[in-house]
């Protein structure tokens, strides 16, 4: 998929140029997508690797989350703070202050890892869902591969320091993000984005820069060690539209946290989305060989909408695209054909088809009537 953003000063798209936020140059890595669409409004260096930092225990959340819905771990499950791992991470950086011997749910552990950044919570939790660290580790890197990060690798479940062996990349943490809200959109609200947490009588701040400041935010995760710099993850929703920036490498929270409500801001202001086709409108026909019906329905499997520059009036140009004709059987929701959407000749997105219904291999009498109604066209 081509993208509407470039490195460099300015963004155009069909014509339209448009200056992104000053606030960009604060940062080596940047990355804007609109998450409805996939989209990208704007990025640098977005496939350069780095350290994540902290941001790495939002691929431990998503660990978990998947692992709960496969019915692996417990919301309600406890695990026991042991000894070696009470003496690993014992008030070491960011941390819930858990004593050795003390349970905590799993629910409990997401909320100190998401709010408060535990470290000793994200070791816990790896250490009692996986038997291990190593073993977590593993499924955190199976994980990621399977949601199409290509340039990422995990050594620890809270990114702390561990000689480079974690690392990813803003167009990773986009893909991260997308997975979250797609798959686990429930947990996502449930664990993300909440402003305090209290536990053990201490009552922490989460360190989110858009959290209560910007319209709309609601979640994911910042970082910082010396090695990595200032890094975030971070998303908006604003009138069922959402928007998430990758940052990495800021030198100070300050510079971090001013380029990250200024690329949501801009994200929202200067681009205004126009609507295309709804969630299950067909879009077109594909024709089908060796089927029971001679052609299919391709739908839209989610609402699609174009992000353009505010006040642009750039033409739009659809077009469908799709090795044919298609051979049954072809089953219901089955991703066959891809929308190439253009403005003023550039292509700036392709987006999946679906088949509106299943098309089962055509028997004698099928080939016969299709064969014959091929004849008569």
């Amino acid at each position: 998929m081509e993208s509407a953003g470039q490195q460099g000063p300015s963004i155009s798209l069909g014509g339209t140029t448009i200056a992104p936020p000053p606030e960009v140059e604060r940062a080596p890595v940047v990355l804007l997508v609109d998450l409805g669409t996939g989209q990208t409004l704007y990025e640098k260096n977005a496939d350069r690797r780095f350290m994540p930092a902290s941001v790495t225990k939002t691929m431990t959340a998503y660990t978990a989350f998947e692992m709960i819905g496969r019915g692996e771990i417990d919301l309600r499950q406890p695990f026991t703070m042991d000894e070696e791992t009470f003496r690993a991470w014992r008030r070491r950086g960011s941390t819930m202050f858990l004593g050795l011997g003390e349970r905590v749910t799993v629910a409990d552990l997401l909320h100190g890892i998401l709010t408060i950044s535990a470290n000793d919570g994200s070791a816990l939790l790896a250490r009692g869902a996986a038997g291990s660290i190593e073993n977590w580790t593993a499924r955190m890197n199976a994980e990621a591969r399977k949601i199409g990060m290509r340039d990422s690798a995990f050594g620890s479940p809270n990114g702390f320091p561990d000689e480079g062996r974690t690392y990813t990349s803003a167009r990773d943490l986009i893909a991260l993000a997308q997975a979250i809200v797609t798959r686990h959109p429930k947990k996502y609200a449930a664990f993300f984005g909440k402003p305090t947490l209290e536990w053990n009588g201490i009552e922490q701040d989460n360190h989110d820069p858009m959290i209560g400041k910007i319209r709309g935010a609601d979640g994911f995760k910042t970082g910082f060690t010396h090695e990595a710099g200032y890094t975030y993850l971070g998303s908006a929703e604003r009138d069922g539209r959402r928007l998430a920036v990758a940052i990495a490498g800021a030198e100070s929270s300050r510079d971090r946290d001013a380029l990250a409500r200024a690329m949501i801001e801009w994200g929202f202001s200067a681009w205004q989305p126009r609507r295309l086709f709804a969630d299950g409108a067909e879009v077109a026909r594909a024709k089908v060989q060796q089927g029971a019906a001679s052609s299919v329905g391709l739908e839209a499997p989610r609402d699609y909408h174009l992000d353009v520059p505010t006040g642009s009036r750039g033409d739009i140009d659809l077009r469908v695209a799709y090795r044919g004709p298609l051979v049954a059987p072809i089953k219901a929701g089955e991703t066959v054909a891809r929308l190439q959407i253009r403005v003023d000749g550039e292509l700036v997105q392709s987006a999946p088809l679906v088949a509106a219904k299943d098309v089962a291999q055509a028997g004698t009498i099928d080939r016969l009537e299709n064969g014959l109604l091929g004849w008569l066209r």
